[in-house]
Order: C-alpha cells, then structure tokens, then sequence
C-alpha cells in the first residue's frame, strides 16, 4: 500500500524528519534526566505521571515539526493538537515509558509517525505512512517508511518467524488504574501457561519494535492510545508483523492490539482471550 496521490512529499522523507527530530529531542531528555526529574502532574491515576521533561519535550517535537512541515496536522500526548491543511497528521509521544524516564531505567523512548487518514486501518482512524523511534539511553534508533522495510541504525530488520506459542518469548504492558489491571492480569493468567514466558519492558512502542527486531517474538496489550503505537506498529509490519484487533471485526489499538508472525498471531489472541487451544 502507497501514499496517497494527493500527497506531495514521500514517506521515506518523512521518515527522515521523524528520525532527525526524535534523536535530537532524545538527546534532550536525556539531559534534562540527568539533572534530576519532576513530576508535573498525573493522568489515570496517581502512578500514570507526567513530567516537566515530557511536556518540555512535546514542545521541541511540536517547534520541529512545525519549522519543517507547516501544514500538517499535529497530535501528541501531552495535549497538543494542531490543524493541518496537508492531509498528514504527526502523531507524537515525548517519552514513551515515562516511568521507566523516572526512574531512570533504560527503557524509554521517542516516538513520531507521520499519518494519513484511513478508517480501515486502526482503530484511531489513521494508517502511519512513516515513523521513527529513539531509545536514546540505548542509543536505538528504529525507522520505517510504508513499503520501505523497517531498520535498526541503519540496519534492516525481520521479526523472528515464531510460530509456536509454547516457546514464543510474548511482550505486554499494564495500564494505571485498578480496574484495567484486573483485566490485564486475567490476560496474563490466561496466556502464560501456554507460552514461553512473558515480558514487560515498560514502553509500548519499544516493545513492538522490539518484536520487529526479533527480540520479541509477540506482542499484544489492552488499551493502547495512538501515540503509543503508531510508529511502532509501522515498524513492526515493515518488518514482517501482523497486527489485528481483538477480532476479525475490531481494527487494532482500542480496546486491543496483538502483533505477531502471521503464524503466531491468531494462536496469540486466542489465548489472551481464553480461546481453548487447538
């Protein structure tokens, strides 16, 4: 699937703003971590926090993209949500993996995708064209443009192939409130019997590019927003994944999203969702 016609600029150009900026505000952050970190408030619940440096941070994202694409659109998840006139969105996460970002674990990221509006692609109503993630402690950049493959520092990447859920190594994550994880526990209790073991790295959009780099060989979680998943989930299909919803009806993202092998997602979703095995 290309672009559509009406758009003047390529994917692969895209890409190359998003990378640009999102390994420029990287370094950013990682500055202002090592200066020490403040809480500048909390959304879902009073462990879901927000901090000075994620909305510092969405500011300089916000700055970039405007200088270098004024028409576009923005959405980003500290709040901005700027009108375009170009038919592209930025869909944005300052630091995805915030408290990861607190306490000074690694595991933390960047996250800009270029989007067009396409109801039959996820649940948000939006297909990603081109995307950039950025682990700057890890000094990761990820990268995908629609069509182009996905790459890891330049290097191209291709998920594992696992078809077996009994020894597929599956990432997750948790939400903030009482009640999301109840039900994400209950996923959990369902799906690890049956598979190898189950990880939990802190950043949704890390993850599934974890999965494209064959460090996971499966990923799903419960209630996703856009900017968690729209680079990464490009990334991922750029490198061979399969992403779905939590049925052949429901596009992925809100409420689920698993991403897989073709071989495995299906086995994967069944599962999560206590479907007897074959």
């Amino acid at each position: 699937m290309t672009a559509p016609h009406s758009l003047t600029v390529s994917p692969e150009a895209l890409t190359t703003i998003a990378a640009d900026i999102a390994t420029r505000v990287g370094a950013r952050i990682m500055e202002l971590r090592a200066v020490g970190v403040d809480v500048a408030a909390s959304k879902s619940s009073i462990t879901d926090v927000v901090t000075a440096a994620d909305r510092e941070a969405e500011q300089l994202v916000v700055a970039a993209l405007r200088a270098a694409r004024p028409d576009d659109a923005i959405l980003g998840e500290e709040g901005t949500g700027l009108p375009g006139t170009s038919g592209i969105t930025w869909v944005i996460d300052p630091i995805d993996g915030t408290v990861n970002y607190l306490y000074d674990l690694p595991v933390y990221a960047v996250s800009i995708a270029a989007t067009v509006t396409d109801p039959a692609a996820m649940a948000d109503g939006r297909r990603a064209i081109a995307g950039a993630v950025y682990a700057p402690r890890l000094d990761e950049l990820f990268a995908a443009f629609e069509g182009g493959g996905a790459r890891l520092n330049g290097r191209a990447l291709t998920v594992s192939g696992k078809t077996d859920l009994a020894t597929a190594l599956v990432g997750t994550g948790f939400g903030y409130t009482v009640e999301r994880r109840i039900e994400q526990a209950a996923m959990v209790s369902r799906l690890l019997p049956r598979a190898r073991d189950i990880r939990r790295l802190g950043s949704a959009a890390y993850d599934l590019c974890s999965l494209a780099a064959g460090r996971l060989d499966a990923y799903f979680e419960r209630g996703l927003q856009p900017w968690d998943y729209a680079a990464a989930a490009l990334i991922a299909r750029e490198a061979g994944a399969t992403v779905i919803g939590r049925d052949d009806a429901t596009l992925p993202g809100e409420p689920l999203l698993f991403a897989a092998a073709p071989g495995l997602v299906h086995e994967l979703r069944d599962a999560v969702l206590g479907a007897p095995a074959a």
